[in-house]
């Protein structure tokens, strides 16, 4: 059995500016801050695999990928769960026009019909877009954050895959999970051609 999940992995020029803002003010506070490197989008996730359902997840994956159509994100703004007054997550928005917002959400409903259809649990709750970036021990008010982030628009990024990524616990660095990327899958262009 093996943790995984289905994400958006924003590349290196969208990760490194968001960066740049949080690197200076990371002793600042209480966070356990995620590693830049592992920062992705949860589309879906399951915390046991078993290894006879990764060729079939794989199949469906392609083919839910295949279906939905390539969109524009940018991080832009922040938020905190349950809420900034009494936080236990970091994280940053993610802004998308109404068309790729749709396309998002109905990637995040499709990656978690493969996992179903590959008979694995997908766990989790209602989807919410958005990147974490550090997490509390316990509820802090972060509304200082928020509006820090608040000001942060990165740059746009054009979202043509997602990636099954295997998720390692204890394997990182300071006993974090390691993620490993197993698979990627391209969408489609908008106008139905697929990339090649």
């Amino acid at each position: 059995m093996t943790r995984m999940f289905v994400a958006v992995v924003p590349p290196a020029e969208v990760v490194e500016p968001l960066e740049e803002l949080l690197a200076p003010r990371r002793d600042a506070a209480a966070f356990r801050w995620s590693d830049p490197s592992q920062w992705h989008l949860t589309l879906a996730f399951a915390a046991d695999v078993p290894e006879r359902s990764l060729d079939d997840l794989d199949a469906r994956l392609t083919r839910a990928a295949a279906k939905r159509h390539a969109f524009t994100l940018r991080v832009a703004g922040g938020g905190a769960f349950p809420h900034p007054d009494r936080a236990r997550v970091l994280f940053g928005r993610l802004d998308a026009d109404d068309d790729a917002r749709t396309e998002l959400d109905r990637l995040a409903t499709s990656s978690r019909a493969a996992l179903s259809r590959a008979g694995v649990r997908a766990d989790g709750q209602r989807f919410r877009p958005h990147l974490t970036l550090g997490r509390l021990g316990h509820p802090e008010n972060v509304t200082s954050w928020v509006r820090l982030l608040d000001a942060y628009r990165g740059p746009e990024w054009v979202v043509d895959e997602v990636a099954l990524v295997a998720s390692h616990l204890g394997e990182g660095p300071r006993g974090r999970p390691r993620h490993e990327v197993v698979a990627s899958y391209d969408l489609s262009r908008p106008g139905g051609s697929s990339p090649s």
